[in-house]
This record gives C-alpha cells, structure tokens and sequence, in this order.
C-alpha cells in the first residue's frame, strides 16, 4: 500500500476518516457534466492498483467501484474522488481483515440494495457479503443491470445474488467434505422476504424476470433460509452507499476490519443475528 500511495504522490496527504464523502457525492459522477479532463492513464491506473487493493480492504470496495465507472472519460471530480480514497488509506494504513479462531463452522449471507441510488441512470447498487465461521470471506458491491420499480424488487435481486454466491461457496466446500442446508440469508427488506418465500405471482412483482426467481427455488429446497434482519444490524449496508463516519466505522468493526496492534486474542467475533 505505501508503494501505491509513494507512487501517486499521496504518501504525504491530509488523511481523512472516510472514502467517500456520505452526502452529495453522486452528483459529482454524472458523465454529462462539463468538467476539466484529467490523465485517463493516470486515472485507470490509481483505479487499477485500488481494485486490487480491495482484495483486502473491503471498506473501500464501494467507493473504488464507483469511481471505476468513469474510467472512459474521467473529470476532474472523478480524480478528486479517487485521491480522497487514497486519502483514507493515509489514515489507516494498518486495517485488515481479521480471522479469529474457535468459531463455529457454518455459512451466512447479508444483502442489500440503495434503490435507484444512482441519479444518473437510476439503477440500484447491490452489496453482498458471505461469512464462513464467523468472519468475512467473499464480498460484492455492484450496480444492477436494470431499474428496478421498486425497493423490494431491488432487495430481492440482491437476495439472489448473494444466495448464487452461497450455492457456489457450498459446493466449494463439499470438495472438503462439508454440508449446509438452510443457510442463513439476511435481508433487511420485509417485502423481498415475503416476496421469496410466497410462490404466488402477484402484478406488482410478475414483471421480476424469471432469472432472479432461482432464489425462491432454493428456498423451497432447503438450500438457504432467508431470514429478515434491522437494518441496523445490515452489514452489507457498507457495500451499497456511503455512510457517516460513525456508522461506517461501526460496520468496518463488525466486518472485522481491524488494525492488528489493537487485535487482542480475545477480539470479539460477528455478533449472531
């Protein structure tokens, strides 16, 4: 990381507490805004090393996501969006993930949607995040392909997307002898639980394509288990939108993306839900 930061020029920067600033933010990534161009070799390059620092760091996996959006024509906003993640690195040179031992040996997913989220095309941004004994191993933030009508709808695209990527976590680890059923799938949406565990086709939610529909199939089978979560216990909250300071630290926390000189032997894991 301070290669990176040496080789940009930033390893001097003001740090700051977050990636992405928490309100006002999507205005800036409007491509039909008139703007300064900036070095797009510079630009793909800083996008380039942050997306694979993010094989690591998933705190900042929604900002570089967005950022990597404009890799085609970047303004000068863009740039500054780009320099405030590495900004943040500044500041916390030292996080990573955290995988402690003792923990039971089971499967769990989180997802959630930010409905129409982007003002620019008004397509929602889904986050996932599966866990495997207790701590973070796979994680997504990506924007969806369609617009979805409503928020249930983008919760429930979301839900599937997550339970595809525990099917194939499952089906990794049978390689090692090991079974799940009814793997816990989180969602703070009420009506894309409902919507998932009701095989009755209604004319709100018909219009769903057929694709997404797999996630109620496995739920009839047993496969996963859809359960409906606060939202203030979202964790994949942090993979859909920026948040304040607080409640983005307080989910990096949880996802246990700690500095080690803080990490004690005792380090409390994910709180069961």
């Amino acid at each position: 990381m301070q290669d990176m930061l040496k080789k940009f020029g930033m390893e001097n920067a003001k740090p700051i507490n977050t990636p992405m600033a928490s309100k006002g933010h999507l205005d800036l990534y409007d491509e039909s805004k008139k703007g300064k161009d900036v070095d797009q070799k510079l630009y793909r390059s800083m996008i380039g090393s942050l997306l694979y620092l993010c094989a690591s760091r998933p705190d900042i996996m929604l900002s570089v996501c967005m950022c990597a959006r404009f890799q085609a024509n970047p303004k000068e906003c863009h740039l500054v969006a780009v320099k405030r993640i590495l900004r943040y690195l500044v500041h916390t040179p030292n996080l990573g993930l955290w995988y402690p031992k003792g923990s039971t040996f089971d499967l769990l997913g989180y997802s959630d949607s930010d409905h129409a989220g982007c003002k620019v095309d008004r397509k929602s941004t889904l986050g996932t995040c599966q866990f495997l004994c207790r701590s973070l191993v796979s994680w997504s933030s990506k924007k969806q392909t369609s617009v979805a009508l409503s928020t249930a709808e983008a919760e429930y695209v979301a839900a599937g997307a997550c339970c595809a990527q525990l099917l194939w976590m499952r089906q990794t680890l049978r390689d090692f002898g090991c079974e799940f059923s009814k793997i816990p799938l989180l969602c703070d949406n009420e009506g894309a639980v409902k919507l998932a565990n009701n095989p009755v086709q209604h004319a709100r939610t018909k219009h769903i394509d057929i694709r997404h529909h797999f996630l109620r199939d496995h739920e009839a089978k047993g496969d996963i288990a859809i359960h409906h979560v606060s939202s203030e216990n979202q964790l994949a909250d942090i993979f859909t939108k920026p948040l304040d300071e607080s409640r983005f630290c307080d989910l990096r926390s949880e996802l246990n993306i700690l500095d080690p000189r803080n990490v004690n032997s005792s380090q409390p894991m994910l709180k069961k839900r």
